[in-house]
């Protein structure tokens, strides 16, 4: 319907064109068909209406879908990528894939698609009326023509790259925003608002550049053409005069033929201005498709199946671990058991390879060597979906959403009551803090739970863990960062999420650490040491050493 619109919107233009013809031959010259012509005129700019109200809404309305369904491609195909993926990525750079370029592509296909149609068509409706009242004035009046297109293609190419430029001009933007409002405390606690702003600064300046130069390419174009037009009009007027003085044409043939040519440079010159934009949208396209094509680097192997409910143990197999060919092992040979209900903790110093190890149970990373089993099944050979369903994470960077506390503790859970969030929040401690709260359970937190204490945080992410309840469970220094009072309430709830789970914990303090049975020591990627706390302090090895330098020292162990 779209389509048969822009039609008809270019061959009513066309047609009115034309009737210049008929007014000046049958109604002003020969007095006669008035009528006909009159109805004849009111039905053209009736059809050329209808046609435009058409083509631009049910064009754009296409346009919009596809834009719709390119942005939830690209957003699900971000979410569907790996921790390596994101650790190579900024934050603003994926967020102006989202927003600036998906917007160029949106214009291309809501409104410069329904333009380039009606105007292109416009174009050959009118090309095809000069033919038709005389097709050598025509290939006379349109000899010009290549000269003004000659600039267009080659200015195109200038405006893609031009593009390309403006774009990366933009996601340099983005990434300093982000940079700069997430790290809001840090900018003001060093006094280095000053600094961001001609950071800030710069970054547009860069981008004005860019903007001015398009600008000046895109300036060029409508003057060069009608110079070009200019010329064609005083040759068609020559060759006129001359055809009307020995009849070969009507003088209505001939202003209809003339007012043919001065409206057909109206749509090229916005066929100008729609290039500009397109190079634009194709620039953004490639980019966006670019991202699209990016493999993922954690995803279910062939014929992978769920992973059964947890029964028995998770075992490391001489496992080795390296993030890219590049850098350094990580990990070398760890080999470790975890059996059902067993608190495994692992200490190091940092870079230890501490963090890494636990990283690989939820398939967050493969392992580049050995393998990882849960009750002697390979974590490759089962969905990444009912693995990561029967893991708890609590790590020391809690992550909370702009929502309220109700959906922060049921986050990843559907149909939820509400007593089982309650009782969640009460393992956690965390139910009568919640109860002080302006609107309780309903209270919205803010962006990454700014608007609670650390500790009221790291509670509310124990009772999101306790709620989903499962078998496995990784706490990664989830009280490194925390005051006493808030620790020993975050460690009684972390006792009651741990009691009856599987539990690989890495902490910083000895307050679980003395609580696990069986606790490994890592050093530059190899396990060292295994054992009790009281049997690694008898040692006296590396355990012992890390126990004097780190924990000694603290009045709370």
């Amino acid at each position: 319907m779209g389509w048969l619109s822009t039609v008809l919107y270019g061959l009513s233009n066309a047609a009115l064109v034309y009737m210049i013809k008929l007014i000046f031959d049958d109604v002003l010259i020969d007095n006669t068909r008035f009528r006909e012509v009159a109805i004849a005129i009111v039905s053209l700019y009736a059809l050329k209406g209808l046609g435009a109200y058409f083509s631009t809404t049910l064009l754009s309305e296409a346009g919009q879908k596809a834009v719709f369904d390119l942005r939830r491609a690209i957003y699900a195909h971000i979410l569907d990528q790996s921790f390596d993926f994101f650790a190579k990525r900024t934050t603003g750079s994926l967020m102006s894939h989202l927003t600036n370029d998906v917007e160029r592509i949106q214009t291309a296909l809501g409104e410069i698609a329904g333009d380039l149609l009606k105007e292109g068509l416009t174009v050959v409706g009118l090309v095809l009326l000069l033919f038709y009242h005389d097709w050598r004035l025509a290939l006379i009046a349109l000899v010009l023509m290549p000269l003004a297109f000659t600039p267009l293609i080659r200015l195109g190419r200038r405006l893609r790259s031009s593009n390309e430029s403006s774009m990366r001009r933009w996601k340099d933007i983005a990434n300093i925003l982000q940079e700069t409002f997430s790290g809001f405390r840090v900018v003001k606690a060093f006094g280095m608002e000053t600094f961001e702003r001609a950071r800030f600064e710069k970054a547009l300046e860069r981008l004005q550049g860019v903007t001015l130069r398009m600008t000046r390419t895109t300036a060029f174009l409508p003057p060069f053409m009608e110079a070009v037009g200019g010329v064609s009009v005083v040759v068609v007027l020559g060759y006129g005069t001359w055809a009307i003085s020995k009849g070969h044409m009507t003088v209505g043939s001939f202003t209809s033929f003339l007012a043919g040519l001065f409206a057909l440079y109206t749509p090229i010159k916005r066929l100008s201005k729609v290039n500009a934009a397109l190079q634009g949208a194709f620039a953004a396209a490639e980019r966006s498709f670019a991202l699209l094509d990016t493999h993922r680097e954690i995803k279910d192997a062939p014929g992978a199946k769920p992973l059964p409910p947890f029964q028995a143990e998770v075992e490391y197999k001489n496992v080795s671990f390296q993030y890219d060919k590049s850098s350094g092992p990580v990990l070398m040979g760890a080999s470790l058991k975890a059996r059902k209900g067993e608190v495994v903790a692992i200490v190091g110093m940092t870079g230890s390879g501490k963090t890494s190890l636990l990283n690989l149970l939820p398939r967050f990373y493969n392992v580049t060597g050995g393998s990882i089993t849960v009750d002697g099944i390979d974590i490759r050979d089962v969905t990444i979906e009912s693995l990561r369903r029967q893991i708890g994470l609590v790590k020391q960077e809690t992550i909370l959403f702009n929502d309220t506390v109700r959906a922060n503790i049921a986050y990843g859970l559907s149909g939820v009551e509400g007593t089982l969030v309650e009782s969640a929040a009460r393992a956690a401690f965390a139910h009568d803090f919640i109860l002080d709260l302006p609107r309780r359970y309903d209270t919205v937190i803010g962006e990454k739970g700014s608007r609670l204490s650390g500790g009221q945080k790291q509670r509310i992410a124990i009772a999101r863990a306790i709620l989903k309840d499962p078998p496995i469970l990784i706490l990664d220094e989830a009280t490194s960062a925390l005051d006493t009072e808030s620790e020993s309430l975050v460690q009684q709830a972390l006792f009651n999420l741990m009691r009856g789970r599987t539990t690989l914990v890495v902490a910083h303090r000895l307050a679980t650490v003395r609580r696990a049975d069986r606790i490994l020591v890592l050093e530059k990627g190899e396990i060292r040491e295994e054992g009790t706390h009281d049997e690694l302090l008898a040692r006296n090895g590396i355990y012992a050493r890390l126990h004097d330098l780190q924990f000694r020292a603290d009045p709370a162990v």
